[in-house]
């Protein structure tokens, strides 16, 4: 169980009792005040304890207990324990093979990974400041970081209506599993926003076919999912050798698709923040950002002057998260034919074909040395320098020196024949592009960017493949102080929360105006049908003073139906 595992992760090693003592079947959920209210209950276990504990089975006062009889009492009494896992224990305890536990020491040893393992937690925590300002509650997502304002001006948009109880919803009883300790902070908001299904999803955005005069430009991208839920994804740079008015939009990508199944990455939520360069690349001006929208595609179209802008894409991370694996077997990447030579199975070489017109940034049909080492740099970290392309050259099909689909699919299988046939290196590159083991693509979204210019010619090409950078956070949240609705905290004017809602999404923006940190509680259990980016109803995040920080991104759970955004930011300290 998660909340067992949170409580042992937090020092403690509660029994089956003490987890249902707090966990009940009447329970749902808790939320992080409960939370701490438990393990202040619940004391981590002290060396005194434990020693009495192993004493009452050393009945001689020997010191030691034998291997043999631990066995016996772990695997047979209490909450049984399985002979691995006595195993395990005695393995790093048994200090001088003798066949029996030194008891006292086997306690310091435990009190000292204890507190080595806390230690190192804390350390993470003040070194990672992407930690430090992830809510306390979930791991699995990396949001943006907190951005320190220079100065902070009041916004004119500003309302101090707030709601100080949640207006329960027609049809809802269900109330917290516990009393939230939220509620009895002095200083809170509420925000309640209600919104159609999809049908409305369809805004002014002018479709591209309209413009057929106009010139464009096109790249290719994807969204990479993390080990640790972190994001990344292709960054641009557009130049424009004149002004013009230009359309930009971003959508998923459609490549291969077989009728009848569904593809996760479709449904994945896409953005392009525009940003200006003006003497310095450190020195990035928001322009604007793709807010209208048409179906899958979100677009923004204006007038935009010579110069070099950038083009950084954006999810929130609702839809595009780490989720469980339920693959019952593994897919078959290779077989032996009737003459012993080694072939890629049907299934694969489409998961190829795939893989290539995503990394085919440009479209051409072509893999240039450029757009292979975006697919080198996330497959194994490395690039193929030039005396390694002229390998490539000589031993697959190329044309222009670049390299065909004939030509990637040789690629692999001569990965596979180096391997004998082992198709462990294949998988690695399938599992970093996002890949299951069943070959679906379910932890990256390739997208395409489409460039529209009314008076000139358009350049976009690809010039980093990296995690969310704080320019990116910056604009997020510049874009949601300037188009959002803006609330100061009910007795606390220093904490202002922001509210910004297009579309199918809904991002809030916490600001600190003080010269403190601060720690809001963020409380999500009165909304409905609504997908968090946290992962977590209820969760409390850090912000550094004179700082803002996204709160979360929401989505409707199904954007077939209505959905209400009803959430409550509480000042814990």
């Amino acid at each position: 169980m998660f909340y067992c595992s949170v409580l042992q992760q937090a020092g403690r090693n509660p029994c089956q009792k003490t987890v249902n003592k707090y966990w009940t079947s009447q329970t749902t959920t808790l939320n992080f005040d409960d939370f701490c209210t438990i393990l202040k209950k619940e004391k981590p276990a002290t060396k005194t304890e434990l020693l009495e504990a192993f004493g009452k089975i050393d009945t001689d006062n020997t010191g030691h207990i034998l291997h043999d009889e631990l066995y016996k009492i772990l695997t047979t009494r209490g909450e049984k324990m399985t002979r691995d896992e006595v195993s395990a224990i005695i393995k790093q305890a048994d200090f001088n093979c003798s066949g029996k536990l030194d008891y006292n020491k086997f306690c310091d040893l435990y009190m000292t990974t204890s507190e080595q393992c806390c230690k190192t937690a804390r350390e993470k925590l003040e070194v990672d400041s992407r930690l430090r300002q992830q809510q306390f509650g979930n791991q699995a997502e990396l949001p943006s970081e907190g951005i320190t304002l220079p100065v902070s001006k009041p916004s004119p948009r500003i309302s101090r209506k707030t709601d100080h109880k949640l207006a329960p919803t027609k049809g809802d009883s269900r109330t917290p599993s516990r009393p939230s300790s939220a509620q009895s902070c002095k200083a809170s908001i509420s925000t309640t926003v209600s919104m159609g299904a999809s049908s409305n999803r369809n805004t002014k955005l002018i479709e591209p076919d309209t413009m057929k005069e106009w010139q464009c430009a096109q790249s290719k991208g994807c969204f990479y999912l993390e080990e640790d839920g972190e994001i990344i994804s292709h960054k641009y740079k557009l130049h424009l050798p004149q002004r013009s008015t230009v359309c930009i939009t971003i959508k998923p990508l459609n490549v291969r698709q077989v009728e009848g199944k569904s593809y996760h990455w479709l449904s994945v939520d896409t953005a392009l923040y525009i940003l200006k360069e003006n003497e310095t690349q450190e020195n990035l001006q928001l322009v604007s950002f793709t807010e209208q929208q048409n179906k899958e595609m979100f677009g923004w179209k204006g007038e935009l002057g010579s110069g070099v802008y950038w083009l950084l894409p954006f999810t929130t991370g609702c839809r595009l998260k780490k989720v469980k694996p339920q693959i019952a077997g593994e897919a078959k990447l290779v077989y032996r034919g009737e003459d012993g030579e080694l072939a890629l199975t049907k299934e694969f070489r489409a998961a190829l074909l795939d893989i290539f017109e995503t990394i085919d940034l440009d479209g051409n049909g072509l893999l240039s040395l450029e757009e292979y080492n975006f697919f080198e740099l996330r497959t194994s970290g490395e690039k193929c320098d030039e005396e390694a392309w002229a390998v490539c050259k000589e031993n697959f099909d190329m044309k222009k020196n670049e390299l065909t689909r004939q030509g990637f699919m040789d690629l692999n299988l001569m990965e596979a024949n180096d391997r004998e046939g082992d198709p462990s290196d294949l998988w690695v590159t399938l599992l970093s592009l996002g890949y299951n083991k069943a070959l679906e693509m379910t932890e990256a979204c390739p997208f395409v960017i489409d460039v529209y210019a009314e008076k000139c010619k358009p350049r976009i090409k690809a010039i980093y493949l990296e995690a969310g950078s704080s320019q990116l956070n910056r604009a997020i949240c510049k874009s949601v102080v300037n188009k959002g609705e803006a609330k100061v905290m009910d007795g606390c004017e220093n904490i202002i929360i922001y509210t910004y809602k297009a579309g199918r999404r809904i991002t809030s923006v916490i600001e600190n105006k003080s010269e403190n940190k601060v720690i809001i509680h963020v409380n999500n259990e009165q909304s409905k049908n609504c997908l968090s980016n946290r992962g977590l109803t209820v969760f409390a995040v850090e912000v550094a003073p004179k700082s803002m920080m996204v709160s979360q991104h929401v989505m409707p759970l199904n954007e077939q139906e209505e959905w209400l955004y009803n959430c409550v930011h509480s000042l814990l300290r």
